[in-house]
């Protein structure tokens, strides 16, 4: 299974032009100290398709600290459901801080 990814830059761009839902698939307490901007947190271990939030025409991006639980979220995503496309946030968080883009 290919899932497709983004980089840290393309992903602001997606989020200030309103044309993405991010995932954030860490736990709580990683969440908690520092998160992106509008991210919505739903940690790997409880992640279901069916609770997604609706998303209409806009791509949904999944990330996590370093990209590879947010993988593993995207391909349980799309075993759920095979018309989801998730897109991974290739390095997560610390691809986003090391861009020097906003933090929470």
């Amino acid at each position: 299974m290919t899932i497709a990814t983004t980089t840290a830059q393309e992903l602001k761009q997606w989020l200030d032009a309103g044309q993405a839902v991010l995932i954030d698939v860490r736990e709580p307490s990683e969440y908690a100290e520092a998160a992106i901007e509008g991210a919505i947190l739903m940690p790997l271990g409880g992640i279901h398709a069916a609770d997604l939030p609706p998303l209409g025409d806009k791509k949904l991006v999944i990330q996590c600290k370093a990209g590879g639980r947010s993988l593993q979220a995207c391909q349980k995503l799309v075993m759920e459901n095979p018309d989801l496309k998730p897109i991974n946030l290739t390095g997560g968080i610390l691809a986003w801080a090391a861009a020097n883009l906003p933090i929470k």
